[in-house]
């Protein structure tokens, strides 16, 4: 069996230590390496090609963010995982710009981490349980104080199943080859889709998904 093979990456070798103790309980799961810092874990990443990233949002030399976002630009396939103690919308909107799969909240690591790591090594994306309610609560009460309401019953049936599968992170191509449609006709639906929801990309796409249960 091929195990998941994953970077760690955090400041505190505490820290490493009991995520590495966590993930390799699990026969299926090898951590390859550890970094301290974020240039670090960009060039662990480079070099031992991990499934998996999980790495600090805070990290010394480079942030969390930035060495989300270059280690996924050298490697569209590596799935990076942040850690954090933020659970506002503004840093996790920030992660998914810079690509990654998966939003931790620390105090929630030790009964998430493992089935975060399964699910991130498949391409999908997950959260901590607490953001999705927060995110959802955040979002009825901006609704309520602009008297707002929230678009998406306005979607077509077909546009509600285009938003899940871009939210879970599939291609304009594999959405059209999932539902046998032309690409062509995807990015008709993604268009509507976001002018109807007033979003502007995939991130924010990925954002409202969860925000409403979608995707979890």
């Amino acid at each position: 069996m091929n195990k998941i093979r994953i970077l760690l990456a955090d400041d505190h070798a505490v820290v490493r230590k009991g995520l590495r103790f966590l993930l390799e309980r699990q026969p299926e799961m090898e951590v390859v390496g550890e970094a301290s810092d974020g240039r670090e874990a960009v060039r662990l990443a480079a070099e031992l090609k991990p499934h998996v990233v999980v790495m600090d949002i805070g990290m010394p030399q480079l942030n969390g963010i930035e060495a989300a976002a270059q280690i996924v630009k050298q490697n569209p396939q590596v799935n990076v995982i942040m850690l954090s103690v933020h659970s506002d919308e503004s840093y996790l909107l920030r992660a998914l710009s810079a690509g990654a799969k998966g939003y931790l909240l620390k105090d929630s690591a030790e009964e998430d981490l493992v089935r975060a790591v399964q699910v991130a090594a498949q391409g999908k994306p997950f959260f901590s349980p607490v953001i999705s309610e927060k995110l959802l609560e955040d979002y009825m009460r901006y609704l309520q104080q602009r008297g707002l309401k929230d678009s998406y019953d306005l979607l077509t049936d077909r546009e509600k199943e285009v938003l899940q599968l871009l939210a879970e992170g599939k291609s304009n191509k594999e959405v059209a080859a999932l539902l046998n449609l032309s690409p062509y006709t995807v990015e008709t639906h993604r268009t509507h889709i976001m002018q109807k929801l007033n979003l502007h990309n995939t991130a924010e796409i990925v954002l409202y998904a969860v925000r409403k249960g979608i995707i979890r």
